[in-house]
This record gives structure tokens, C-alpha cells and sequence, in this order.
């Protein structure tokens, strides 16, 4: 099972602070390919965080459990209050629409249902959830907090969102849908997304709103432009979506995504390449204090034989492993004649 790591992040520099008027008293604006923050407000401050909470019942069920399951819902629907599907008890659903309806309409029937289903009972998929992620506890898959509570952080929950979106192709799909409609053999359910966003910014690619009385207003989203990939988190937020639009709009205005090394164009003496390329949100000031170093060393054993090192303003921020050619080529050639003669 993969495992989600949330630890504190050690800053390599200065976050750049603008001039903004963030309504939230917890937020982050992260980037999802590196990992970046660009913003940040109290962001390791633990706070309620609501119906976020579905972010992780969803990658817990996809980690265990296939889409196309069929569960029938049992009496722990019964109890659910606040923002339900309303699935009825010993109705059947598929797995995959019962994740629509804990994305879109946010709910906490469809939340216990699948927790019933991919676990024994409520209690042990929560364990799974706690064993994702770290520096967050989970209580309950759905977010309510007047029995048990859900705590994390704005920074946790941008990792956990990115986490997400990187690796769930289901959640990027689900969480970006404005309109669904679920047919079964007896009801129809249309479902419009909780998520104003995905109307009222262009740029929007997805997220999941949160709210409760003791909690606030919560609200995770993404959005992409300019291939710079974002994901911002509020927590306690009056003003939600007024909100991260200016926040976007102004981490938008302010950076772009450049492709420091491109492991295609690669080229040390025709001896070495590298696997992968790397991408990284930069200001155009901070463009002009990038480094790159190439380290070499033959001697090495194994295939690898060194490390591209990216600087910015002197400190480390990647590495990237470079290989020997000489095996690649060896492998591409018996490739090319087996292909060639078969």
C-alpha cells in the first residue's frame, strides 16, 4: 500500500509574501508537481477540517476496494445527517457512484457505506485512513465533528491533495464534474457539484468544499495554468471562493512553470543521460538565480554514476540520479534487432 508522508516542511527559503487579503485563518498555495509552497498562512496550525475529510476516504477505498463494486447500504445510513445522498437503507449502488456522491454532494451516507464495505466496519477504515497519512487524525470517514473529530493541517491537507491528484486518475475525474447523473434499477440521482469554483473560475480542475459549525468553512481545490499545476487550502474561510481565486490569480501572476532539466535534450559527452526531467514554479527574479551542477563519478558501481544538482539562491532543491549510456545503448540495441527480426 502506498504510503502518504506528511511531515513539516523544512523551508530551503523564504516563502515570498504578497500583499493579499486572505480571509482564511489557515491556508497554502502549493504546487503539485514539486511540492513548492508559494503561499502560505499558519499553515501547520491544526484546525477541524469538515468534509475535506472525503479526499482520504476516497483514496482509501480506491487502494482497497474496485469501482465497480456494488454495495447495498445497511443501517448505518439511518443515522447520517447534515449534506447526504439519501441512499436508502438495503439499496445498492456501485462504488463508483457512491464516490460521486461523496465528492460531488458531500455525502455522509454515501461516506459510512463505503467504509461499512471496503472494511469490516466504520471503525477499521479509519484505522486505514490514519495509516495513510501522517499528523492527521481521522475519527470518522465524513467529516462531522459533534461526536468524534477530524484535525489536520492546511499544509497536510495540500499534500494529501496533491497525493491525490498525482496518483488517482478516478479522483481528478470525479472531483472536476459539475453534473452527474447515477442511474439504478428503481431511482435516477442528478448531482451537481458542491464546488462553485468549477463555474466561477475557468481555470479550476477540481476540489472539495467542507463546512461545519465548529469547523467553518473548509475548501480544497486545484487549478491549472500555464502548465502550473495548484492546490490551495483553507481552513476556517469566510469567504471561500472569492478567496482562492485572488489567491490564485495572484500566485498565477506572479510565477511560471520552467523546465530546468529536460532529461530528453540531456547530453553529457554521449556517455550519461537521465530518466527523468524536472519542472519547478519560479519567479522571474528567481528564474536568474538558478544553478545547475553535473557530478560525475566513473568509479561508481552500479549503473548510476552521479547526480544533477539544481540550485536556487544557492540552496539545494532537487537531484536528479544520471546513468550510464553505455547500458542503455546495449539494451536498446537488442531491442531494436528482436523488434527488427521477429
Amino acid at each position: 500500500m502506498k504510503k502518504i508522508i506528511l511531515f513539516l516542511f523544512l523551508f530551503l527559503f523564504p516563502i515570498p509574501v504578497f500583499a493579499l487579503s486572505d480571509s482564511s485563518h489557515n491556508s497554502i498555495v502549493m504546487d503539485i508537481d514539486s511540492g513548492r509552497i508559494l503561499y502560505q498562512k499558519n499553515s501547520n496550525s491544526r484546525h477541524l477540517i469538515a468534509s475535506i475529510t472525503k479526499i482520504m476516504t476516497l483514496v482509501v477505498a480506491l487502494d482497497h476496494a474496485n469501482p465497480k463494486d456494488i454495495y447495498q447500504a445497511g443501517e448505518e445510513v439511518l443515522e447520517m445527517y447534515g449534506t447526504n445522498i439519501y441512499i436508502e437503507y438495503k439499496e445498492k449502488m456501485s462504488l463508483n457512484d457512491l464516490l460521486y456522491g461523496l465528492m460531488l454532494r458531500s455525502g455522509n451516507d454515501a461516506a459510512v457505506v463505503i467504509a461499512n464495505h471496503v472494511s469490516k466496519n466504520e471503525k477499521e477504515f479509519v484505522k486505514l485512513m490514519n495509516r495513510k497519512a501522517k499528523n492527521t487524525v481521522f475519527a470518522n470517514p465524513h467529516g462531522l465533528d459533534e461526536v468524534t473529530q477530524n484535525y489536520s493541517t492546511a499544509y497536510d491537507m495540500a499534500v494529501l491533495s496533491s497525493y491525490a491528484y498525482k496518483n488517482y486518475p478516478l479522483f481528478r475525474k470525479i472531483s472536476g464534474t459539475y453534473r452527474y447523473v447515477s442511474k439504478g434499477n428503481d431511482k435516477t440521482y442528478l448531482w451537481y457539484n458542491r464546488n462553485k469554483l468549477l463555474k466561477s473560475y475557468e481555470y479550476t480542475t477540481g476540489g472539495k468544499t467542507g463546512y461545519t459549525p465548529s469547523a467553518g468553512k473548509t475548501f480544497v481545490s486545484t487549478a491549472r495554468k500555464n502548465n502550473l499545476d495548484l492546490t490551495i487550502v483553507t481552513l476556517n474561510d469566510s469567504d471561500t471562493y472569492e478567496n482562492h481565486k485572488q489567491l490564485y490569480e495572484n500566485i498565477y501572476k506572479n510565477y511560471a512553470s520552467y523546465k530546468i532539466v529536460d532529461a530528453k535534450t540531456f547530453d553529457l559527452d554521449h556517455n550519461y543521460y537521465i530518466k527523468e526531467s524536472f519542472s519547478y514554479p519560479l519567479t522571474l527574479k528567481e528564474k536568474d538565480n538558478i544553478k545547475i551542477l553535473t557530478k560525475v563519478d566513473q568509479s561508481l558501481s552500479g549503473e548510476k554514476k552521479g547526480q544533477v544538482e539544481v540550485y536556487l539562491y544557492n540552496k539545494l532543491i532537487k537531484k536528479i540520479p544520471i546513468y550510464s549510456a553505455k547500458k542503455r545503448e546495449n539494451r536498446k540495441g537488442s531491442n531494436f534487432f528482436q523488434k527488427l527480426f521477429s
